[in-house]
Formats: C-alpha cells, sequence, structure tokens
C-alpha cells in the first residue's frame, strides 16, 4: 500500500514541477502550456480572418467557459486525476501480471523503436487515431457513457475551443482503450508523442473552428471543419441517429466504415442534442450531470 501512495504523492508533486518548468519557459519542445496558447491564437486569428459564420460574434456563445474547459482539461485535470490514476493503474496492473510470472513487455509483439523514425511516428500516429475513432464511436453507442460525451455535444456554437470542452470522464475512457496498442508495439520517447499530440491538437482545434475549409482531396483522409460540424448537428436521420463522421484526426475511418454524412454545406444547422434543454449550462452542472442522469 505505501508503494501505491509514494507513486500517487510522486505523481502530484512530478507533474506538478511540469506545470511550473513549462509557465517558466524551462521546457523546450515537450511544453504543451504555451503550444497550446499559440496553436489556439493562430487558429483563433484564422477564425477572424476566414470567418465561415459571417454573423457570429468574436466572443461567440460560451467562448469563455470553453476557454476554461481548454486548460483545466489540459492541465488541472492532469494534476488532479489523471496523472496519478495513470501512474498507479499501471503500477497495478503490472503487479497483477508479476504475479503469474508476466510483464507487459511479454505482450510486446514487436519493438516500434527499431524502426526508422518515420515509419515509427506514423505507426503510431494511424494506430492512436484509429483508437480513437473507435473509442468515439463507443461513446455514442452506449448511453452510461453517452452522457458524460454530451458535455461536448452541449456547443452550441462552434469555435475553436469546443475542441477540448468534455467530461473528465472522456480522457479516463481514452486512455484506457490506447493502453493495451500501446503496449504491443512497445515503447514510444516523449518527443514522439509530443510531435503527434501537438499535430492532433492544431487539427482538432481547425475542425472546431468557424472556418469552412474542407482541405480539397485531403477531406477524405484528415477531418476537416465541413464534415466535423456535422458530428455536432443536433438533427440527423433515424438511422443515424447514433452519430456521424467519429474522425479524430483522420477522416480515413469513417469512408471505410461507412459513419461519414455531409448530405449540404452545414455552416448554419443547429448544434446540439434532443433533451439539451435540461442540460446545465454551467461547468460544475455539466461536470456533476453524468453522475445522477439516469441512463
Amino acid at each position: 500500500m505505501n508503494k501505491y501512495l509514494d507513486l500517487i504523492k510522486n505523481s502530484y508533486s512530478g507533474y506538478w514541477n511540469y506545470i511550473k518548468q513549462s509557465v517558466l519557459f524551462e521546457l523546450n519542445w515537450e511544453n504543451y502550456f504555451y503550444g497550446l496558447i499559440l496553436i489556439s491564437l493562430v487558429v483563433w486569428a484564422l477564425e477572424l480572418a476566414f470567418p465561415w459564420r459571417k454573423n457570429q460574434a468574436v466572443f461567440r456563445k460560451d467562448f469563455w467557459l470553453d476557454t476554461f474547459y481548454m486548460f483545466f482539461n489540459f492541465f488541472l485535470l492532469n494534476l488532479i486525476v489523471l496523472i496519478a490514476l495513470s501512474n498507479t493503474t499501471e503500477q497495478l496492473l503490472n503487479d497483477i501480471l508479476n504475479l503469474v510470472g508476466l510483464t507487459v513487455q511479454d505482450f510486446q509483439l514487436f519493438d516500434i523503436n527499431s524502426m526508422p523514425y518515420w515509419a515509427r511516428l506514423l505507426i503510431f500516429f494511424v494506430v492512436i487515431d484509429f483508437v480513437q475513432w473507435f473509442t468515439h464511436v463507443t461513446l455514442h453507442k452506449y448511453p452510461f457513457l453517452w452522457n458524460f460525451h454530451k458535455v461536448h455535444h452541449s456547443v452550441k456554437e462552434m469555435g475553436f475551443a469546443a475542441h477540448l470542452r468534455y467530461h473528465w470522464m472522456e480522457p479516463v475512457v481514452y486512455k484506457s482503450f490506447k493502453y493495451i496498442p500501446l503496449a504491443i508495439m512497445g515503447g514510444f520517447t516523449a518527443q514522439d508523442v509530443a510531435v503527434v499530440h501537438f499535430f492532433n491538437i492544431v487539427i482538432g482545434h481547425l475542425n472546431h473552428a468557424n472556418i469552412g475549409w474542407d482541405y480539397g482531396p485531403l477531406k477524405y483522409i484528415l477531418n476537416n471543419p465541413k464534415m466535423h460540424i456535422w458530428h455536432h448537428a443536433k438533427e440527423l436521420p433515424e438511422e443515424r441517429k447514433r452519430g456521424v463522421n467519429f474522425g479524430i484526426t483522420l477522416s480515413i475511418w469513417d469512408y471505410l466504415f461507412k459513419t461519414n454524412y455531409i448530405p449540404h454545406n452545414g455552416r448554419d444547422i443547429e448544434l446540439g442534442f434532443d433533451d439539451e434543454d435540461s442540460f446545465p449550462k454551467d461547468f460544475i452542472g455539466q461536470e456533476l450531470y453524468p453522475l445522477h442522469k439516469k441512463n
């Protein structure tokens, strides 16, 4: 028990030190704090320069709520819950495997670090994106998980910061699904993770931005604003009620598995979900909603 308590304590202190180093410019390429701010400012500037919905205000509906969500979910949530939970869960799994004479490395099918850098990065990116697509589908499929995912779909006007409006339970689900494929492929360097993560943030911000882009022929590979806005559509055909366009960074999974749906230019469609009138409008209410909502 003391081992786990020490692990939790070290997780908190270690991540707190990481945040301080980030804010004080003591980190380089792995500085997610200023990386997030820079990406957000650039995409916001693109929204202002090339607005798709001309009548949408610069400070759109829930702009400041989404900004709070962005920093809370990206940094404070890790400090409060995720880092300690992730580290203790990983240690517990290792301890259970050790009881039967196994380690996580026994499940490793190949060592991705033995591959060329470009191949390692590409495989990591594609595998993780597919797992995220599958997880996203799961969040829509099961009512218990959908109640958590409603937080993200409560956005009524799209903007870059809506990308990171989500309930704290979502990263727990995503990380759980990603653990096995990562174990199978072997370890990745922190720089690998940073490169892929920053790219995903850029595409995710753009997908939610007030920009009418689809990237031309690349729309069949990359998720884009004209495609993703239909994921947030309030009204969908009966056979599509569980959701459409689940891609996180890549759109190719939706085309492969026939979950793509772009019937027309969706610039002015209404966003949300059927029972949104009873959904809380404030941060605390949205965080507590799934805990008392009957499935």
